[in-house]
């Protein structure tokens, strides 16, 4: 049985452990509203605007931008986009997503196809990394708050390469927000934009596709609008990913102290029982002693 000075020893440990996992649960808490405050507000936009598209992707427009345009000729490469987190900690966010992708994964190679990454996140590139994957583009160290202009940076070779008809699909891969205790991992196709879409959106089955008038040509609302697409979604996604990142650390913090606090509890237990033993043990050596001098 450990002594009472080892047993002190492991409480204060403990006690220590428990003031962080507290103050991390504290300030993921803090930075979870304003993750959220910003998720919410971009989702309105991000949600209109894949109407707009997803109609667009059906009506007969003279001119049909490659976003939209489906492979006559596949050449059996497959990008996806995979954002993770930088940080850990975070219960199984990360491990879930990364699950969906190796699921994924195993569909693709079934099929006979090929696949590049780009890694958005540390998680993310420590994953493909170890998975020898091919990373196309990769970043990391987003910070608390996504900035557009570092992920085009990473988001435009797999563009690229789809406009220029290297790659056949462009997949997204992130954690969406559901609420604080539920985070949803999702792979959604982001290139060509899927007929399906009009569904998720909730949008009822129309027997005839919308159609526009265009100022100044198609060419150029569309050129514009697509790209406004493409960094809307992907905004989006590290915008849910980084409130779920938030939402996860605080639940796993939350656990990690209420756990401190029960394993406190025990060792307290132990604590007060070896001591008692202690002085049980002293009083009976000295009555011992005591009827051994009588």
């Amino acid at each position: 049985m450990p002594s009472t000075k080892e047993i002190r020893g492991k409480i204060r440990s403990v006690q220590n452990t428990r003031k962080i996992t507290k103050a991390m649960q504290m300030v993921a808490a803090s930075k979870m509203r304003k993750a959220q405050d910003r998720m919410f507000q971009a989702r309105p936009y991000a949600d209109k605007l894949r109407n707009i598209i997803a109609h667009l992707a059906s009506s007969n427009a003279s001119y049909q931008h490659p976003f939209l345009a489906k492979r006559a000729q596949e050449t059996g490469q497959v990008a996806l986009i995979l954002v993770t987190t930088d940080k850990g900690l975070a219960g199984a966010l990360n491990t879930n997503i990364q699950r969906h992708v190796l699921q994924k994964m195993q569909s693709l190679y079934k099929d006979g196809k090929k696949l590049s990454v780009t890694a958005v996140g540390n998680k993310a590139i420590a994953f493909c990394s170890h998975m020898r994957l091919e990373i196309t583009s990769q970043v990391a160290q987003l910070g608390d708050r996504p900035h557009l202009e570092r992920l085009l940076g990473a988001i435009r070779a797999q563009l690229d390469a789809y406009s220029e008809g290297k790659v056949d699909v462009v997949y997204l891969a992130y954690t969406r927000f559901v609420n604080a205790m539920k985070q949803e991992p999702v792979i959604e196709q982001l290139l060509p934009l899927p007929s399906e879409k009009l569904k998720s959106l909730g949008e009822k089955p129309r027997e005839f596709s919308w159609d526009y008038l265009y100022e100044p040509d198609a060419q150029t609302v569309l050129d514009e609008l697509l790209k406004r697409y493409v960094e809307t979604l992907i905004y989006q996604a590290v915008a849910e990913n980084m409130a779920s990142e938030q939402s996860a650390r605080m639940v796993a913090m939350k656990a990690a102290s209420d756990n401190a606090k029960k394993l406190i509890d025990e060792l307290q237990l132990v604590y007060n029982k070896t001591r008692q033993a202690g002085i049980t043990k002293e009083i009976t050596e000295i009555v011992g002693g005591a009827a051994a001098v009588s």
